[in-house]
């Protein structure tokens, strides 16, 4: 069995094929783990999400920014933004059984010394905390109180993990820690309004995985969600989003030997023109 690692999808489906076929991928014996945003941006989600539900337990994705987004609103509590491409799924005569598949995925996912995250931990989590705390966002998710959580999910304070943090406010520091987070300072204020490759961050800010004495820093860690970042050099991370929607390429990796990543290039569905960052 081998288990791959597969960066942000965003809806590309026919990338998704086509690093599937060059995988030589057998859904009886391989995994497929993918860093969340399956849908989004490209033009083809509601396939890669009805393509991803179909693999079954062959499958793994965790939770992204852009699912989220979808949740709330299908949800009624968010509107679409100019850029989404949401609508065929909202439209979709197998919506309802979709979008509750989709918001039962987990905000992490550990197993065989990797942890899966779509985004990034603050420093003072290890993974046993980033567990926990994804936990508390999936039970809130699979609960009656799903549309109050989305409801209010959305925002960038507060910008600092503490344990003391309680209610909306404990619940939206895990999503933007696990959803949204690129870089943030030593003692685990997040940035989440800097999008670019390291350099072009505020004074004071790192990414997220160079914080010095990070709880992390001994868990190999697999995520996306960062376009611009490209590989890291970092020995205990990988990072997987290498922009297919902007026109890059969808990425995928052997965790059986994380020495080479397996890339398609992708066409460019989304425009990075006019200075806007290639990033929600």
């Amino acid at each position: 069995m081998t288990v791959y690692g597969i960066g942000d999808v965003q809806g590309c489906h026919a990338a998704l094929e086509q690093l599937i076929d060059k995988l030589n991928f057998d859904r009886r014996a391989d995994r497929l783990w993918f860093t969340g945003d399956l849908v989004n941006r490209g033009p083809d989600s509601l396939q890669t999400l009805r393509f991803v539900k179909g693999l079954g337990n062959s499958a793994v994705t965790v939770l992204g920014n852009h699912d989220l987004h979808l949740l709330a609103v299908d949800a009624g509590v968010a509107t679409a933004k100019k850029r989404d491409t949401l609508t065929a799924i909202l439209d979709a005569p197998d919506r309802i059984e979709l979008i509750d598949w989709l918001r039962r995925r987990p905000l992490a996912f550990r197993e065989g010394g990797f942890l899966l995250v779509h985004a990034g931990l603050p420093p003072r989590w290890d993974a046993n905390m980033a567990m926990r705390c994804a936990a508390e966002v999936e039970a809130v998710l699979r609960s009656n109180r799903y549309h109050e959580f989305l409801r209010n999910m959305y925002g960038d304070a507060p910008a600092t993990w503490y344990d003391h943090l309680t209610g909306d406010n404990r619940l939206r520091c895990i999503v933007n820690s696990l959803t949204r987070m690129r870089y943030c300072s030593p003692d685990g204020e997040m940035c989440l309004k800097s999008k670019g490759a390291p350099g072009t961050q505020p004074a004071g800010f790192h990414p997220w995985f160079r914080i010095p004495g990070r709880a992390s820093a001994r868990q190999k860690i697999i995520f996306g969600h960062w376009s611009t970042l490209g590989e890291t050099g970092d020995p205990d991370v990988c990072a997987l989003d290498t922009g297919c929607v902007w026109g890059g390429k969808l990425s995928a990796l052997s965790l059986d030997a994380p020495s080479g990543r397996i890339s398609v290039s992708c066409q460019p569905y989304q425009s990075v023109s006019a200075g806007k960052s290639p990033l929600p």
